[in-house]
């Protein structure tokens, strides 16, 4: 009789950072090449839903994951969401609509929920807890690699071939992710009783619909008491349900409820930049496609970097203190951004704030994910880092949504919104009467500079709730856990946090 295969831990890990690498470049890549989306297919008013559809399916879509991820094992869910991935992708680029972009990137999204919350589940299981640590400065690498490449492949591809591409280009990519796993990552999951949690997967799905509907004006008088509703249901449901999609349990302990909170305002202040400040650098400043992206760019290289030295740091300093300075950075940043945006800020200006906020948004993000792998058992831990990716792009989806809202309210006094698409266009306006284009952009500076004012207070409010995090150190989580289970610590099926994290063929 053979004996069961090894995980080769060091092309896993590539296969971990290619999935990385998608999801870090589709956001980058689209966000840039938006406006000539609008300026192609029109439809302004559902600018903001292209963006917030997206996060919508991966929020519906990442506990689910990461609930039959627990019970099934991970490498059969991440084939499942790369294809799904892929297969929208495909689909994006050949709309011939905003509302068929809109449907196809929410396919995307479906496959995009299992893409980031896998591939760190995976990591989890095969690095032991201080490795954990050190590899996220890897995974910053990646972050950086498709932070500086993303926005301008984005910009390259939207100019020479045409914005379809930015979707085309995450194919090659998935299918060698999807190869590596098939070859490399190897699990043997023990078979126990499981039932699905439809009922809770359904009522999650309708809160989160109605809460994105609500924060998007569609209704909200009607939209956000449903969503009240149907987040009182869910929680009479999962409290009853017997593998729940949402953790209740988990989500009691302080330390995972405030990572989910504060991971939640992580997403939130991300996804609201990248996506707000190219309309800003491509509406006003009158700037191309490749030169909006490459304002990004600092942004997703500070990340990392502050990724990078949080694992060199946390032997000497608790997380609360990394996660304190990292929100103070961030703050400080959009603090001075949405000051400069009111006073027509300057590329160069523009730059350097970029790279700051993202360094605060590093040293903000990357204990949430330590500590909370660190304090559950492998039978948790795709739920808990579900649930830290849940709340991550809730935040992104609500903020984007509701920052949408507020664009659209400041724009709705515009007799044709089609001359916007023109400003946006490769002319950036240039043919229209200047005085028709003057008031135009007046009224979309304005609705930008509330917007960036509003992503200043959403981190400042992180801060705050930053000062209560408990005072732990790396390794700390765990020790509490055991303690808690008086030393009945589950490490998964057939020892696979130990086997596959010492084993390197």
């Amino acid at each position: 009789m053979s004996s069961p295969k090894r995980t080769n831990r060091a092309v896993t890990t590539a296969a971990i950072l290619l999935s990385l690498f998608m999801a870090a470049m589709e956001t980058t890549v689209v966000a840039t090449a938006m406006p000539t989306v609008v300026a192609d297919l029109g439809a302004l008013e559902l600018y903001g839903w292209v963006g917030a559809v997206y996060l919508l399916g991966n929020t519906v879509a990442m506990p689910i994951y990461g609930k039959l991820s627990d019970i099934y094992g991970r490498k059969s869910l991440m084939m499942v969401g790369i294809t799904l991935f892929l297969i929208g992708s495909m689909a994006s680029g050949l709309s011939q609509s905003m509302v068929q972009l809109i449907a196809f990137r929410g396919l995307q999204a479906l496959g995009a929920g299992g893409l980031q919350t896998l591939a760190f589940t995976v990591a989890g299981d095969i690095y032991e807890v201080k490795e954990r640590a050190r590899i996220q400065g890897i995974f910053g690498a990646v972050w950086a690699i498709a932070g500086m490449s993303g926005p301008f492949l984005g910009g390259l591809l939207v100019k020479f071939l045409s914005w379809r591409w930015v979707f085309y280009v995450n194919v090659p990519v998935g299918v060698l992710a999807a190869f590596l796993y098939v070859v490399a990552f190897h699990e043997s999951v023990a078979k126990r009783p499981a039932k699905l949690d439809i009922p809770g997967a359904l009522v999650v799905t309708a809160m989160v619909v109605s809460l994105l509907l609500g924060t998007s004006r569609v209704a909200p008088a009607i939209t956000i008491p449903l969503a009240i509703g149907f987040g009182v249901i869910m929680m009479l449901v999962e409290r009853r349900a017997e593998e729940p999609v949402i953790p209740l349990d988990l989500l009691r302990q302080k330390v995972i409820g405030l990572s989910c909170i504060l991971g939640g305002v992580v997403g939130a202040t991300m996804m609201s930049v990248v996506t707000y400040l190219p309309l800003y650098l491509q509406g006003i400043l009158g700037t191309s496609a490749t030169t909006a992206g490459s304002m990004l760019s600092p942004l997703l290289i500070g990340w990392p970097l502050a990724a990078t030295l949080t694992g060199r740091i946390l032997s000497r300093l608790s997380y609360r203190t990394i996660m304190i300075f990292g929100w103070t950075l961030a703050t400080a940043s959009l603090v001075v951004l949405s000051v400069e945006i009111a006073n027509v800020a300057a590329p160069g200006v523009l730059y350097a704030i970029m790279f700051f906020l993202g360094l605060g948004l590093g040293f903000a993000n990357t204990p949430i994910i330590l500590v909370l792998q660190e304090s559950v058992t492998w039978r948790q831990r795709g739920q808990a880092t579900a649930a830290s990716s849940f709340f991550r792009t809730i935040g992104g989806s609500i903020a984007v949504g509701a920052l949408g809202a507020i664009l659209a309210g400041g724009l709705a006094g515009l007799a044709d919104p089609r001359l916007l698409s023109e400003i946006m266009g490769p002319e950036h306006g240039h043919h229209l009467d200047p005085a028709l284009m003057g008031r135009i952009s007046a009224q979309l500076e304005t609705s930008l500079v509330t917007i960036f004012r509003i992503i200043a207070a959403m981190a400042a409010s992180a801060l705050a709730l930053a000062l209560f995090f408990p005072p732990l150190r790396l390794g700390q989580g765990e020790a509490s856990l055991r303690e808690r289970q008086d030393g009945a610590l589950d490490d998964g099926p057939v020892g696979q946090d130990t086997e596959d994290a010492k084993m390197t063929t």
